[in-house]
């Protein structure tokens, strides 16, 4: 801990500020609220009830007015401060309102009604967390069906992504071949073209297929990747061909080579591959919009945007339900970044 400590506070100076140690801070604060500040918000929106949502002026914390039982009254009533007249500092509950006078009663003295002017009162607030919009979301949505979508869309597609990038860059990197150069360069070269360019001619060959309304539909167009080729590819040159023509002499298959040889070795790459692989694959919207159309078969990207009603949305719901699909993919990031910086720097990606 305290090692942490010294890195978060370290200073240009000894044992003193310098000015640059203010700039640096001040720098690096505003880049931090700059990046999570908007995340922030969403988690903290996401708790607030549909009311809280659109109250003006906004606040950061899910405060909600406060309610009290009063004897007698079979709900609870709205909690109000009377900021004007004979009950000023008193907190009443509001019985009904008419106009702009308010019935109101103290709710240690239930028989005793009084009149306020609506001006001369402010709710009372508190700090609640709207639970309900994540519990009532499963009944209102379909979430796990869409939830089983997407994990499975990103697992599989990522496996076949590893799988495929790797035989291509061990092919590229350890074999000698007439035109070697030549494929590696054009397969660098589809980086420049656009997804859009090639959104209709996948769909006819998905189509072709019946591959439509298809979980694989979503899978197989983009399991081959350039970036991970490229990616694969330099950290594979890193590696000595000693141990494969070591392995020739003892007669293993060019598979067992790739198998227990290969692929152990390029494991830092492969993890950055594949933390970058769900990273596209969760995200991804376009192509799964354009080849499914069932709303059984909908990832979480499409389902949110679905949520949303021609005439009116349940903001409370569609955030719990982006906080809920942020996740996952928070979780593995954070778990596995590390290996972001080892894999590329491993690699020689400048």
């Amino acid at each position: 801990m305290s090692r942490v400590s010294a890195i978060l506070f370290a200073t240009r100076g000894r044992g003193r500020w310098d000015w640059t140690d203010w700039v640096s801070y001040l720098y690096l604060a505003l880049g931090l609220i700059l990046m999570f500040g908007p995340v922030l918000w969403l988690v903290l929106s996401s708790f607030k009830t549909e009311a809280g949502l659109i109250e003006f002026p906004p606040r950061l914390l899910p405060y909600e007015q406060a309610h009290a039982a009063v004897a007698g009254y079979p709900k609870l009533l709205p909690l109000y401060e009377i900021t004007a007249g004979e009950m000023k500092g008193n907190k009443l509950a509001e019985i009904r309102r008419i106009g702009l006078q308010a019935q109101m009663v103290d709710p240690a003295q239930p028989e005793q009604i009084v009149r306020v002017p609506t001006q001369d009162r402010t709710p009372v607030r508190e700090l609640r967390f709207a639970w309900g919009n994540y519990t009532e979301l499963m009944g209102r949505f379909n979430f796990g069906t869409y939830l089983w979508n997407s994990v499975f869309i990103t697992v599989v597609a990522t496996l076949i992504t590893l799988l495929i990038n790797s035989m291509a860059a061990f092919a590229l990197s350890k074999y000698s071949f007439r035109g070697r150069d030549t494929t590696f360069l054009l397969i660098l070269a589809t980086l420049m073209i656009p997804p859009t360019i090639v959104l209709v001619p996948n769909f006819f060959i998905a189509a072709s297929l019946g591959l439509v309304n298809s979980l694989w539909g979503v899978i197989w167009p983009g399991v081959a990747t350039p970036t991970g080729v490229f990616l694969l590819r330099q950290y594979m040159l890193t590696i000595p061909d000693d141990l494969i023509d070591a392995a020739r002499m003892d007669h293993a298959s060019e598979w067992r080579i790739y198998w227990r040889i290969i692929l152990p070795l390029t494991a830092p790459a492969l993890a950055v591959l594949a933390i970058f692989s769900v990273m596209w694959r969760w995200n991804e919207f376009l192509w799964p919009m354009v080849v499914l159309n069932k709303s059984e078969t909908f990832t979480l990207q499409l389902a949110l945007n679905s949520f949303q009603g021609e005439l009116t949305t349940s903001w409370n719901y569609l955030l719990a339900m982006t906080v809920l699909t942020l996740l996952p993919v928070t979780v593995i990031f954070a778990l596995l970044q590390r290996y972001i910086t080892q894999g590329i720097a491993s690699s020689g990606v400048k």
